[in-house]
């Protein structure tokens, strides 16, 4: 029978996680309680630390025993990710803690898969998690107090956890029969306009996935494909490289586009929006770039225009990695324009710029019998270029 897995070090917060798997049997869901602390103790659990420690790939030896208590928790994570990855019963998991107890959990619950309903209570919820939970779907709720002791508040905050869990987990939406591929689409502000058109093309025959090209938008795309579960991706905003290289807040990593080089499926790319980089408010810009073309896009986000110097790093990038897809591959170069703003008499509108990197492209990119590059007149938004990325991935796929 599938279970919810409360995880966590019941050393330290026994109390709490025991709290959690009783208002979830309350709520009728069957729990396996799941210790990763690195120190003994006298709780009772369903699965002690030494068997998640003994998943590790040196041993439990490598968690448990160690003076060091920063290497036993790093490797307590590794064993842990291991071990969930082992269990076929997991309906759920949570788990609640601090800083160390949300390190400790977070990257067994990205190991999962996107859809397994996945809920941390952490004191950090309310700040930057995106370390924590990546390209996952991880539901982070904010603990209020510490999760130190129960007390009227994290009585409440606990058992509203443990209750959110149990409503994902008795009211999972049943899987579809998967009647139509799925296909990956990246979409940001500014090319909003290709990608609705590519997608209502497309829907008759494909489930359209659409990523927001803000860093975790990608590394989704991402994840999926790896995970054999999208049968071809139209990567028509690939603008996070330009966050990555500039350091703006929405950045890709350098695994971008590793896992179609990885799984070969039919791949259409673009070069949308690859003229910007994203910082926040306007005076968070760094004082480095204060002197540069910038462009609020609204209160909270300012846009920074790349230099022909940045399209040429950002082209010699991604040629290389293209250069490594032996899978079906086109390559749409949109010479009207990469953006809504880089057109003639719009903020971004740069010519040089866009030429060094379609140029760079252009000498970088090696042609075979399966990677082609198409170049058109059009800008990125443009009718006819929606339409040639649509007629490009039926070609391949």
């Amino acid at each position: 029978m599938s279970k919810a897995y409360v995880c966590g070090t019941f050393d330290t917060k026994g109390p709490e996680l025991g709290f959690l798997a009783s208002c979830l049997q309350q709520a009728g869901v069957a729990v396996c309680t799941v210790d990763l602390s690195t120190r003994p103790h006298g709780r009772t659990v369903d699965v002690p630390a030494a068997e998640v420690a003994a998943h590790h790939p040196q041993g439990a030896g490598a968690v448990l025993g160690l003076d060091d208590r920063g290497a036993a928790i790093a490797a307590m994570v590794d064993a842990f990710e291991c071990f969930i990855l082992t269990r076929d019963d997991v309906a759920g998991i949570i788990g609640a803690g601090g800083t160390g107890g949300t390190a400790l959990v977070a990257p067994g619950m990205r190991a999962l898969p996107i859809g397994v309903p996945k809920l941390l209570v952490s004191t950090v919820a309310s700040g930057n998690v995106a370390a924590y939970v990546g390209a996952s779907d991880i539901t982070m709720m904010p603990s209020i107090t510490d999760v130190q002791g129960l007390n009227r508040i994290s009585r409440r905050i606990l058992a509203n956890a443990a209750h959110a869990l149990a409503g994902m987990i008795r009211f999972a939406v049943p899987e579809a029969t998967a009647s139509r591929p799925a296909l990956g689409l990246t979409m940001f502000g500014v090319t909003t306009t290709c990608v609705q058109r590519v997608a209502a093309q497309m829907e008759a025959t494909h489930d359209c996935l659409v990523f927001h090209a803000v860093g975790t938008g990608g590394r989704a795309m991402e994840k999926l494909i790896a995970s054999g579960l999208m049968q071809g991706a139209i990567d028509a905003t690939t603008t996070e490289l330009c966050d990555m290289f500039m350091g703006g807040i929405f950045p890709a990593d350098e695994t971008r586009f590793d896992s179609v080089i990885a799984t070969r499926i039919p791949y259409v790319v673009s070069l949308g929006a690859l003229d910007m980089v994203n910082f926040g408010a306007m005076d968070t810009v760094p004082e480095r770039y204060r002197g540069r073309v910038l462009y609020p896009h609204n209160p909270q986000v300012t846009l920074m225009r790349t230099t022909a110097e940045e399209c040429r790093r950002m082209a010699e990038f991604m040629a290389a990695k293209l250069n490594r897809m032996d899978g079906p591959v086109r390559l749409l170069i949109p010479e009207g324009g990469v953006s809504a703003i880089d057109l003639p008499g719009k903020p971004f509108h740069d010519p040089a710029a866009d030429a060094a990197l379609f140029e760079t492209l252009l000498a970088q990119v090696i042609p075979t019998a399966t990677r082609r590059i198409i170049r058109l007149p059009f800008d990125i938004n443009a009718p006819e270029f929606a339409d040639a990325l649509v007629a490009a991935f039926r070609e391949i796929a």
